[in-house]
């Protein structure tokens, strides 16, 4: 099967190639999962940023909108003394 020292060396430095294909393929295998592991963890902070963005705008609008309720409440209530401070006046009269 050996007829020389040089079969054998030829047999352990294919076998050594053989190994060393195996543990690159392996640790590109990983590398490659570490990769889609972060990809997942970004892109998940980003609908979570996204999340809350909608949030803050939701909450920024209902103030907005509560604001503007409160303005007309305001003036109705502005509005609602004149007229009381109106009919005291003409009853303080008669």
């Amino acid at each position: 099967m050996f007829e020389t020292s040089k079969d054998i060396l030829n047999i352990v430095i294919a076998s050594s190639i053989g190994l060393f294909t195996i543990f690159v393929c392996w640790a590109i295998y990983y590398f490659v999962q570490i990769l889609r592991q972060g990809f997942k963890a970004v892109e998940e902070m980003r609908l979570r940023l996204k999340k809350i963005d909608n949030a803050i705008k939701a909450f920024k609008e209902k103030i907005e909108h509560s604001t503007s309720h409160i303005v007309l409440i305001a003036e109705g209530i502005k509005k609602l003394v004149e007229v009381i401070k109106e009919r005291t006046e003409k009853g303080g009269e008669k």
